[in-house]
């Protein structure tokens, strides 16, 4: 009797002992499904951490670092019936032959007056400069991969607000906004 149990067991167990070849692949076809929709979803993350991410973080850098320039420069750099001010659009900067922070002497109503826009579409000129890919500068319209445009706006006679904008020139893969920045401070009289 103790033969018969175990010669029923071993049969009972011989029957389910692997898989067969249809079963494996219809797993593999479903693994493979599986993948293809994790796949396309990552396609869609790597553009999405490129452009928001990597060159999101490079437009705000370079905004700051034009931000930085600006903020170096006297307050009344830059009268338009004097001296011309700093050009900052070159490295390193030129003096008198820019429009620095839109000068001091040019009033209306007792308010001094700004220059230049944040329209990276149409840039006012003297208040842009184009960088490559690596954040350099560049003279050429055609080899720029950020433009940057800046607006000096007085606010009475003491104080004027700078704005910086920088514009990446595309954004990675089909979607996605083309990453941008804005930077503002103020400024005030003598420093």
């Amino acid at each position: 009797m103790k033969r018969e149990r175990n010669f029923f067991f071993y049969r009972k167990r011989s029957t389910q002992a692997g898989m067969t070849m249809l079963e494996t692949v219809v797993a593999l076809g479903v693994l493979l499904v599986a993948a293809t929709g994790v796949m396309g979803l990552a396609g869609v993350a790597l553009s999405t951490t490129e452009t928001q991410g990597h060159l999101a973080a490079r437009t705000t850098e370079y905004a700051q670092d034009k931000m930085e320039q600006l903020l170096a420069l006297k307050f009344c750099d830059g009268d338009v019936t004097g001296t011309a001010g700093t050009d900052t659009r070159v490295f390193p900067a030129v003096v008198g032959t820019g429009t620095g922070l839109a000068g001091c002497s040019n009033m209306t109503n007792g308010t001094a007056q700004g220059g230049g826009g944040l329209n990276t579409t149409a840039p006012t000129a003297g208040y842009v400069d184009y960088l490559d890919a690596s954040g350099n500068l560049v003279a050429s319209t055609g080899a720029w991969q950020y433009v940057r445009v800046w607006q000096i706006t007085a606010m009475g006679t003491s104080m004027k607000q700078i704005s910086v904008k920088t514009q990446a020139r595309r954004a990675v893969g089909n979607s996605g906004r083309v990453p941008e920045a804005t930077v503002v401070a103020l400024k005030t009289y003598p420093f």
